[in-house]
């Protein structure tokens, strides 16, 4: 299953929907590799790639949210936490136990159902508030 890019996830700042688009483009290669039967070592690396581009795209837009003063930045930089040690959980279950059915699922589970609503939910009210303040 991949994941497919809906303009209903457009949050209307270029740098935050083609950093969730490249996200995506990681979550459906981690897919890919676990469907291909790939090694676990490049399994691995691909899960890597997932953890170290979030943490850098969060970063970026916890930046964004600083510079604007966006009121509700503790809360949206808890939801992320929370991401990026699900995602870590992830890694370090494909280190130990190679790809799996289970595995494939919570990578379905996390990118389906949290990332793309904690986009429609959260980052669209973060990208109206920079707009409106800028």
């Amino acid at each position: 299953m991949a994941f497919k890019w809906k303009d209903s996830l457009t949050t209307g700042n270029t740098v935050i929907d083609n950093q969730h688009k490249e996200l995506v483009d990681a979550a459906n290669e981690l897919l890919k590799a676990c469907s291909e039967g790939k090694g676990r070592e490049e399994i691995v690396k691909t899960g890597r790639f997932l953890l170290n581009y979030t943490k850098k795209h969060f970063g970026d837009e916890e930046k964004l949210q600083m510079k604007s003063n966006y009121p509700d930045y503790n809360n949206h930089k808890k939801l992320h936490e929370f991401f990026v040690q699900e995602v870590k959980n992830l890694v370090s279950d494909l280190e130990t136990q190679g790809p799996n059915v289970a595995l494939v699922g919570r990578i379905n589970n996390l990118i389906s159902g949290w990332f793309f609503s904690h986009i429609s939910r959260e980052d669209v009210k973060v990208a109206a508030h920079v707009k409106s303040n800028s």
